[in-house]
């Protein structure tokens, strides 16, 4: 049974935005009645547990909506109910990542949010749900080493600022768009982000299909492998490296992306693992092409873990 975890208080009221919100509730909606999946609210986060990983100052302004250019930092609206959103969402990943210590695999039907920053959040992301939650198992004494697969088509950059003062914590990308000041790139032959001893990013050139992006799976696994065994892998599930997205140049098409997924859950399980995925990006018109890479997802985690 592998359990995933939603709420409906999930999509923060951002009205007609190109992060299509409502993707949480569709995907829970196809996975109602699903044979060997089990749907569960989460708790909210708890603000000391955001402590861990943002400042009180920026804390405080998603809490409160000033100031507003701070509150506002990860490209949505402020609103009211922007702080409970978040919490919710972060509260998932967190419940998801403790479910995957105990079953081997759990999904949380939010973001990873791999752009929000310790003082400020970027891309859509305003707290930073991977290492969140990673934080609060290294302080139950739960997981003291986790490693980040990110295959979101945008680079994780603020997930790799993170790991700066987190020797315990890796970061490996394998993307299509750099991810710079707020803005991608998607040539990552002219924009290229830079590693460091605990994150690794390998960049997909335009026009890459699977050859590409099997060979770079096969480079992310390995460099995880040399940097030593985690306790828990949280993986970024990202939907937009579809070639129908908008912000895509690369070509992959469902069955691709559900064979990555097959691939990222199958390494899990022999090397004894435990995963937590999120559902991240995602921007196709079409949001139930977006539903269907999420779903793929599932798809394949069920045929890895039965």
């Amino acid at each position: 049974m592998i359990t995933a975890y939603h709420d409906p208080g999930f999509a923060a009221p951002i009205g007609d935005h190109v992060m299509p919100m409502r993707k949480f509730q569709l995907v829970a909606g196809a996975l109602a009645g699903r044979a060997g999946v089990r749907v569960e609210a989460p708790a909210p986060i708890e603000v000391d547990e955001l402590l861990r990983v943002h400042t009180p100052a920026y804390v405080e302004a998603v809490r409160s909506g000033e100031p507003r250019a701070l509150a506002e930092s990860q490209k949505f609206p402020w609103s009211p109910l922007l702080w409970p959103s978040v919490r919710l969402t972060n509260g998932g990943a967190l419940a998801a990542a403790r479910r995957a210590l105990d079953d081997g695999v759990a999904a949380a039907l939010a973001s990873g949010f791999h752009h929000a920053h310790a003082h400020h959040g970027e891309g859509f992301c305003t707290f930073n749900g991977l290492v969140v939650a990673a934080e609060a198992l290294r302080a139950a004494g739960r997981a003291l080493r986790v490693a980040v697969f990110d295959l979101d088509l945008h680079y994780g950059n603020g997930t790799a600022s993170l790991c700066a003062s987190r020797p315990w914590l890796f970061n490996c990308s394998i993307y299509g768009n750099d991810y710079w000041q707020n803005k991608p790139y998607a040539d990552v032959e002219t924009v290229r982000h830079a590693d460091g001893g605990n994150h690794v990013s390998f960049a997909l050139p335009n026009g890459s299909g699977r050859a590409e992006l099997f060979a770079a799976l096969e480079r992310g696994a390995a460099a995880i492998r040399a940097w030593g065994r985690p306790d828990l892998v949280l993986y970024q599930a990202g939907a937009d490296p579809y070639r129908e997205d908008p912000y895509s140049p690369l070509a992959l098409d469902h069955d691709d992306l559900r064979e990555r997924d097959r691939w990222v859950f199958a390494w899990a399980k022999r090397e004894a693992l435990p995963i937590a995925w999120v559902l991240a990006g995602g921007y196709t018109r079409d949001v139930s092409k977006v539903v269907a890479v999420h779903v793929g997802t599932f798809d394949a985690a069920q045929s890895v873990f039965g």
